[in-house]
């Protein structure tokens, strides 16, 4: 009887928040803690910015990157099944960083985009830019251009990988990105997965590779869109779009400096989410 009740609290919960038309945040803004320095919780479907934390403030954004460079390169309408091959001029020296798609290594451009998006590999993403007509710069290009085209008029791209600090974005912005990135299956389809085998034919090795992101590999959310990112003037970044109480929710946290916060963050959002709605349809009782 009691689990009968509690079930049936629920869904009307959930109907509750899925029909409201506006509902009022920033009264249970004190039940919430987000340790991000920066960010945004934002709702898909009706608009709304249901909470942020200087999310105008401008931030470099790390492997947050990717997701326009994926977009770029769906839409430049390049082969996919294509092979690309890893030069020198893909190796990173910006930061240094190491990869296990050592030089002569040949992928096609959807292998090198599973991985760049899947373990955020910057060498990937590199790959993919360099494949492009006119090469990296043109690609980079095509990230301003596309940006703007997404009314992201405080960001701006210098680099495919995200390693270059001068990528350059808001929280607010990066809502508008997500939107955008959405809409591509094959991005939902590759971001969203929590394990991604490659076979390097030429090479003969096979390697493995699991998501950056915690919450995607545990399996336990519904995720849309995710993609994290790290470098030392960017802090720890997360971008997701995922459902509460099957609602679109997209959360953005940048900045943050601890090993977990970001995740941490997020669910700290998740569970204030359902309580602050259990809260609500319980005082209209």
């Amino acid at each position: 009887m009691f689990k009968r009740l509690v079930a049936t609290l629920f869904i009307l919960l959930i109907n509750n928040f899925a029909s409201a038309e506006y509902f009022d945040y920033s009264k249970y803004y004190n039940q919430l803690t987000i340790k991000s320095p920066k960010a945004i919780i934002y709702d898909a479907d009706s608009g709304d910015i249901i909470f942020q934390k200087k999310a105008n403030e401008k931030s470099s954004i790390a492997s947050l990157t990717k997701l326009m460079t994926a977009m770029v390169l769906i839409d430049s309408n390049l082969d996919l099944n294509e092979k690309v091959k890893i030069t020198k001029k893909d190796q990173d020296r910006i930061k240094g960083t190491k990869s296990r798609l050592w030089l002569g290594s040949e992928l096609t451009r959807k292998e090198l985009l599973s991985i760049a998006l899947i373990a955020s590999d910057n060498r990937a993403a590199s790959a993919l830019s360099n494949s492009y007509p006119g090469g990296k710069k043109a690609f980079v290009q095509a990230m301003n251009v596309k940006a703007k085209q997404l009314g992201m008029d405080d960001t701006s791209f210098a680099d495919p990988t995200g390693l270059d600090k001068n990528n350059i974005s808001t929280a607010i912005d990066l809502v508008k990105m997500t939107q955008a990135a959405q809409q591509y299956p094959i991005i939902r389809e590759l971001s969203t997965s929590s394990y991604y085998e490659a076979y390097i034919k030429n090479k003969k090795i096979r390697l493995n590779y699991n998501n950056t992101n915690l919450l995607v590999r545990q399996g336990l959310w519904d995720i849309d869109i995710s993609k994290t990112g790290y470098i030392r003037e960017a802090g720890k970044c997360l971008i997701m779009q995922t459902k509460v109480m099957d609602k679109p929710i997209i959360m953005v946290f940048l900045k943050s400096y601890g090993k977990y916060t970001r995740t941490a963050d997020a669910k700290r959002v998740k569970k204030w989410l359902e309580s602050v709605h259990m809260q609500a349809n319980l005082a209209s009782k």
